[in-house]
């Protein structure tokens, strides 16, 4: 029982009437001196017709009477006597009583004898909602003591000094507050003022430290009973006083537990479960707690079920928990979170590699085998003062997963083995929370290593933007999402923008980012528009939904995702974009005005059953404007509306001249929360526009003699440029790219050249099909023409026009080679 329970039981709480016990006080001769109101209501005669008369007088019959007499000489010479009577009710039925006698001694030797009755034949039987009703059916002892109208003692058994150590000599004539201490005294006396003033009985609860058992406090429970005249007025107060320790321990027992189920494992914090441990220990079971976690559990690693002890070295702990009632011993004798070594010889390695707990009710600092191998603990246990301790193993599937220790300095109680019963049912209970989040850790790293691998490691805008990028994990309760994020180079210098996010949580959820990503490559490698895109992913999202659904060994989840496809070319400055429920972009000029845009939204991928077009939007970016991409879980949370998260945004968004990277930082600092409930991603992109001079284009007409005037005014071009070096392999590439499309389309031929960190040459036409390559065998005659483009090219491909295709090839430029 701790400091803070004692303070509470010194204060006069847990009254209540008690009405189902009656007293009658009797002298030795049978002649009912003291009458009670319950036992008034119990059998029906007032203090007037009993106070004064033989109490055989209830008795149902004159034999019964007879009977009584011999009795009084058997149980007078015993002490008392208890037993099951037949009482007359006043009303003439019989009423069968649990009877109990107990012999009272006065100041001249006197003696008088208590009657206590209960009716066991009630309905109310099976309540026993008293524990002095309760004693009175189990005969369990009972201390009587009756105090005059001054509340000076004059009447008491024996059982009284068994309770408090106080001999009957030294209460006679004295009040309270010469036998037990002054609190507990001054408690008693105004229940005992409050009983004689209303004539009801009372109960109150009060500590005691009785000589039988001088180091354990217990707990009694006193009912209170006023005992009336012939005329009805008070004598004095008689008390009935039951040790009910073992209730109010299994009480306390049960509370402390019943907060543990609501305090341990509020969140799926390894460390913060280890804390709340340490928290909830300290006051109501030690005055000091501490929890230490081995080492790799707080990273989600699980150990093994076998403590390794070849080594003779005990494994690695972490401060997970601390708590104390003393400020300057929180870090007793390292700090949470601070790696700690175990002593080989100490109880705490022995705990660890038996798994079993430790109780030492009287600490001997000055002794023992941890005290030459552990000097430094030895002397911090000597100036906390700690003088009981116990040491209980974190287990959880037969793997240790720490150890908890509990000490008292303050509180002088040793611990006993109903404390270590307590102590290890908590640690039971923690140990489930730390098992649960030790699980969810490792679920969570596996599913963050696996997103972590499947997003892009290093994102590069090439020729066209500038980029940034930032991703935030959800936090542990919610798990991490399917968010995810990508810059893909295109054909042209152009570059693709990509931010989508995959609905759900877990390592699911990012397995399927990881399909959605890679289907988002293949199709840009399409060269697809971004509406186009859009509908070829949705397409694939459900035809992942179909391929679930046909699995008949699990429940099928449905796959949902959201995303925004964006084409920059920095030739044009023009970008077109799409998005498929997914947030809308914000467009930062270079003044730091900030526009959301008006984008059509369209339905999230694989819900809309085709049924929702996807509508793309095309405009013209300035050079240096900031485009921002992101996931929804940066502008949404619990406590704030979604538009409250995009005005901060673009307020945060709103600084011209920043970096990208200090506009990232500043956002994710600008977060209401640093655990945010769903992923947080952000790609910021800053346009960039090739100078006419990277840039030459020819209208070409569709005659064959042209093929000779595009060779030169390509190379003439890289010369320009100073790339004479690739005049050779780019007049075969312009070769054959133009005879390919004079000989498949009437209309005119278009020729550019696009120098970037790259050189890409690029032939348009009017004729929508596009070319495919083939592997000419030794006698062929045709097939020829794009298997030697391919070779002579770092990579090569076709889209679509504005009003046919585009064949393009791109070279390495030379290492000296700079922009034009």
């Amino acid at each position: 029982m701790t400091n803070t329970d004692q303070t509470r039981l010194a204060e006069p709480v847990s009254l209540r009437e008690m009405p189902d016990a009656a007293i009658a006080m009797i002298d030795a001769e049978g002649t009912v001196v003291g009458w009670t109101h319950a036992a008034q209501e119990l059998v029906g005669y007032s203090p007037r017709e009993m106070v004064g008369r033989s109490v055989t007088q209830m008795l149902p019959s004159s034999d019964d009477a007879l009977r009584a007499s011999a009795y009084a000489e058997a149980f007078r010479a015993q002490g008392g006597w208890s037993g099951t009577v037949a009482v007359r009710h006043h009303d003439g039925h019989t009423l069968t009583m649990a009877l109990r006698v107990s012999l009272l001694w006065g100041q001249d030797a006197g003696t008088r004898w208590l009657v206590s009755v209960t009716d066991i034949g009630s309905s109310s039987l099976g309540a026993t909602d008293g524990p002095v009703r309760e004693s009175l059916l189990a005969h369990a002892p009972i201390g009587i003591a009756v105090h005059d109208s001054q509340l000076r003692c004059t009447w008491v058994n024996d059982a009284m000094e068994r309770h408090d150590g106080t001999p009957r000599d030294r209460r006679f004539g004295r009040r309270l507050q010469d036998s037990l201490p002054a609190v507990e005294a001054e408690a008693l006396e105004v229940v005992m003022r409050q009983v004689l003033k209303s004539g009801t009985t009372m109960v109150h609860e009060y500590r005691a430290w009785p000589p039988a058992d001088r180091r354990r406090e217990h707990a009694f429970s006193a009912t209170f009973f006023c005992l009336q005249g012939a005329d009805g007025t008070p004598l004095g107060v008689c008390s009935m006083t039951v040790d009910v320790t073992g209730n109010r321990r299994a009480r306390e027992r049960l509370a402390i537990l019943s907060e543990a189920s609501t305090r341990i494992g509020s969140s799926l914090d390894l460390m913060q479960t280890g804390q709340e441990l340490a928290e909830l220990a300290v006051p109501l079971l030690a005055d000091h707690a501490i929890v230490d976690l081995l080492e790799s559990v707080p990273f989600g690693v699980e150990p093994s079920a076998q403590i390794d002890t070849t080594t003779g070295r005990p494994p690695l702990l972490r401060r997970a928990g601390a708590a104390s009632i003393e400020l300057g011993l929180l870090e007793f004798p390292w700090a949470r979170e601070e790696v700690i070594r175990p002593f080989p010889t100490s109880l705490f390695a022995t705990a660890l590699r038996t798994g079993t707990s430790y109780l030492e009710p009287v600490l001997d600092s000055h002794s023992g085998p941890w005290v030459a191998s552990d000097p430094e603990r030895t002397q911090q246990v000597r100036d906390s003062g700690i003088h009981s301790l116990m040491v209980v193993p974190i287990r959880a599937r037969r793997c240790v997963l720490g150890l908890a220790m509990f000490g008292r300095s303050v509180e002088q109680t040793p611990f006993q083995e109903d404390d270590l019963l307590l102590a290890e049912e908590l640690v039971t209970r923690a140990a489930l929370s730390l098992d649960n989040a030790l699980r969810y850790a490792r679920e969570r790293a596996a599913a963050l290593t696996l997103q972590r691998t499947l997003l892009p490691h290093r994102v590069q805008g090439g020729a066209a933007v500038e980029v940034a990028t930032r991703y935030v994990p959800a936090d542990m309760d919610h798990g991490v999402g399917g968010d995810w994020f990508d810059v893909i180079e295109l054909s042209g210098a152009r570059v693709a923008l990509v931010v989508g996010d995959v609905i759900g949580h877990g390592i699911n959820a990012a397995a399927t980012m990881g399909r959605l990503r890679t289907a988002v490559r293949t199709l840009a490698d399409l060269e697809l528009p971004p509406d186009e895109l859009l509908a070829q992913l949705d397409d694939t999202v459900r035809r992942l939904n179909d391929q679930d659904a046909d699995m008949s060994d699990q429940v099928p989840a449905e796959v949902g995702a959201t995303c925004l496809y964006a084409v920059y070319d920095p030739v044009t400055r023009r970008c077109t974009m799409a998005r498929a429920g997914h947030p809308p972009p914000m467009i930062v000029d270079a003044q730091g005005q900030v526009t959301i845009l008006d984008l059509p939204a369209g339905a999230p991928l694989g819900l809309g059953l085709g049924l929702v077009p996807f509508d793309s939007v095309e405009l013209e970016l300035p050079e240096g404007s900031v485009l921002a991409l992101y996931s929804d879980g940066l502008i949404e949370s619990r406590d704030e509306d979604i538009d409250v998260g995009q005005d901060r945004l673009g307020a945060t968004l709103a600084q011209p001249g920043a970096s990208l990277e200090d506009l990232c930082s500043r956002v994710m600092e600008s977060l209401p929360t640093q655990a945010p409930a769903d992923d947080v991603t952000l790609l910021l992109a800053r346009t960039r526009a090739l100078q006419p001079t990277q840039v030459a284009s020819w209208d070409l007409p569709n005659d064959l003699a042209t093929v000779s005037t595009a060779r030169q005014l390509a190379a003439r071009q890289l010369s320009e440029w100073g790339l004479e070096s690739l005049v050779t392999p780019v007049e075969l590439i312009v070769s054959e790219l133009v005879t390919n499309a004079i000989r498949h389309c009437d209309g005119p031929i278009h020729l550019r050249l696009i120098q970037h960190r790259l050189l890409t040459c690029e032939v348009s036409d009017t004729n929508v099909s596009h070319p495919r390559r083939r592997h000419p065998r030794t006698l062929d005659e045709h097939g020829r023409g794009l298997h030697l483009v391919a070779q002579l090219s770092r990579r090569w491909g076709s889209r679509c026009g504005p009003d046919g295709k585009v064949v393009w090839a791109e070279q390495d430029l030379p290492p000296t080679a700079g922009a034009a």
